[in-house]
């Protein structure tokens, strides 16, 4: 099976399936944004899923894979608060920074991403459709 070309559903799909998992890495880093931790090991980090594109020689068609999940941007910021019952030993917290407008803006990219992919498949199939009509 792995000389069978891939079809436009299976490029379309396993692109729905990345951005999905966009999305939901998107989600967790709003989900986290302003937690604190009482170190900055155990701070939230953001989240981002790193893409690989593979190319099917026998479809002639590149897809997309999510190759790992990895943190990005920039470390916890440290705050002096004493009276939080999470501050160290110094009475810091360390706050996740997770830059919320990049977050929304990547959550739409997203949405958009995804959207398109659903257009591929409705368009591939009313095709095959139409196609399928034209031998009655």
């Amino acid at each position: 099976m792995a000389n069978t070309p891939m079809t436009i559903f299976q490029v379309a799909g396993r692109a729905m399936s990345a951005q999905l998992l966009r999305m939901n890495t998107t989600a967790s880093n709003l989900a986290n944004a302003g937690g604190v931790a009482g170190s900055a090991e155990a701070a939230y980090k953001t989240m981002k899923p790193v893409f690989r594109t593979s190319f099917d020689a026998a479809s002639g068609m590149s897809t997309v894979d999510v190759e790992k999940v990895v943190t990005a941007g920039e470390a916890p910021a440290k705050r002096y608060d004493p009276n939080n019952p999470m501050a160290d030993k110094d009475g810091n917290i360390f706050e996740a920074a997770v830059d919320e407008t990049r977050e929304l803006v990547d959550m739409m990219e997203t949405a958009r991403s995804y959207q398109n992919n659903v257009e591929v498949m409705q368009t591939a199939k009313s095709l095959i459709i139409d196609t399928l009509k034209l031998g009655r």
